[in-house]
């Protein structure tokens, strides 16, 4: 079955770093678009990140130059490097696969979240 498992949520100091993951399985990676999205508490969730099947990349105006999402192939897993953290970065980040199968099946699937705090 679909599955979208995100990793590498933490508490990390203002200015630190973290690596978030995706794995993914039961999905047809190769199609899909991946991205990243995170919730604040008592506010909306909200795009940070996305990536191509080919490699395009497209990111929030709050975390360009910051962030860099990327994704491997091989390992059918995506990933956010997140760079020069800010308190206001904390959120639970969620993994997003969407694509179609050129048929008639539209697919968007959702990991289960991963918590990122940011506190010193």
């Amino acid at each position: 079955q679909e599955q979208l498992v995100e990793s590498g949520g933490g508490l990390v100091q203002p200015g630190g770093s973290l690596r978030l993951s995706c794995a993914t399985s039961g999905i047809i990676f190769s199609r899909a678009t991946m991205g990243w999205y995170r919730r604040a508490p008592g506010k909306q969730r909200e795009l940070v990140a996305t990536i191509t099947r080919y490699g395009s990349t497209n990111y929030a105006d709050f975390v360009k130059g910051r962030f860099t999402i990327s994704r491997d192939h091989a390992k059918s897993t995506a990933y956010l490097q997140m760079n020069s953290l800010k308190p206001e970065d904390t959120a639970v980040y969620y993994c997003n696969a969407a694509y179609n199968d050129d048929i008639i099946n539209d697919f968007d699937y959702w990991g289960q979240g991963t918590q990122v705090t940011v506190s010193s």
